[in-house]
């Protein structure tokens, strides 16, 4: 087992955890669930080289049954068959525009807004490319579960620049890509996602 599949399993265990705190019927069955989520804890900071208590208050305690993280993203093509790429300031590294949904909007809404804010062009939504479960994909460990949803979107407006806590925005082909933040979007993936565009792939990719 390597340290990815050992991490999902770690991430397993404390959702079961954090589950049982929330059903749980006795002062007994809470103290062995809160021990076994600290467990999860320790191995978690272990296996992702993160402090425990840096984890600890990523993790407030569970008030209903754990989810996973929703990750929202615009894949924006111009007429050159160009990527629109933002550069994130935490790693100067490149990524497709997005972020965490945001309670009160749409996935679609989000799409459009954080393309707005890191890019500053105007779009709207085409359809919904794809559904990424991101333990399933070669991106680097991380204490949270997470799904990516990837709109495909069409630019209507706006300005070409970075937003605020963005260092660069820009276009660039598959065959010229910038160093990517791979925490956020691996090469495969845009790859995967052009080609679903080019060849009109019509059914939402889902894994």
């Amino acid at each position: 087992m390597d340290a990815k599949e050992q991490l999902d399993v770690v991430k397993r265990i404390k959702a079961i955890a954090e589950t049982g705190l929330v059903y749980a019927g006795d002062a007994y069955d809470k103290e062995r669930y809160e021990e076994l989520r600290e467990i999860g804890l320790k191995l978690m900071a272990h296996l992702s080289r993160e402090p425990f208590t840096k984890l600890d208050s990523f993790f407030l305690p569970q008030l209903d049954y754990p989810t996973p993280k929703v990750d929202v993203r615009g894949f924006v093509l111009n007429e050159r068959d160009e990527i629109l790429m933002a550069q994130e300031s935490v790693d100067s590294k490149w990524t497709i525009p997005g972020g965490w949904a945001d309670v009160g909007n749409t996935p679609t809404e989000v799409a459009v807004k954080e393309i707005k804010e890191e890019t500053g062009l105007d779009t709207e939504i085409v359809r919904l490319l794809a559904v990424y479960d991101k333990q399933r994909h070669k991106h680097p460990p991380e204490p949270y579960y997470i799904y990516k949803l990837m709109f495909l979107c069409r630019i209507n407006g706006g300005e070409l620049k970075a937003g605020f806590d963005m260092q660069g925005v820009g276009w660039f082909s598959l065959d010229n890509l910038p160093p990517l933040s791979e925490e956020r979007i691996l090469e495969n993936q845009l790859r995967h996602l052009f080609q679903m565009v080019k060849e009109n792939v019509k059914e939402v990719y889902s894994d």
